[in-house]
């Protein structure tokens, strides 16, 4: 696992615990080099990101009980893959960010700039 660090160099605090989230299933956005979606981006869904990505192919509200999830729901925190928050921005659906939250290897992908566009945590 990478140094748990947010996009602030800080100790990366949790993003949900219900419902559980993260590559790891820890609650928090952290990551791996096994991590290739990049589950980077600690969101606040909105149902029109939940319609967005539904559309492009990656279904979150639907629940899978067999696979321990049992959909978001607007409001939900969650995280997102840094590609698919990014592809959401350049559509105008990019949901909520908590910057706190996410893990510094979303930079990789995303701006910084975009983030704090977005962000509902800072001051």
């Amino acid at each position: 696992m990478d140094e748990p660090l947010n996009v602030f160099g800080l100790p990366i605090e949790s993003c949900s615990n219900a419902p559980l989230t993260g590559y790891f299933r820890d609650g928090c956005c952290n990551t791996s080099d096994d991590d290739f979606g990049s589950h980077t981006v600690c969101v606040e869904t909105t149902q029109e990101f939940l319609e967005f990505s539904r559309v492009k192919g990656n279904d979150l509200s639907t629940p899978h009980p067999e696979l321990g999830f049992s959909g978001l729901q607007p409001g939900d925190r969650w995280c997102l893959c840094a590609s698919r928050w990014l592809e959401a921005y350049q559509a105008g659906k990019a949901p909520k960010v908590r910057l706190l939250c996410t893990h510094r290897r979303a930079l990789e992908i995303v701006p910084i700039e975009y983030l704090r566009e977005h962000a509902i945590d800072l001051n």
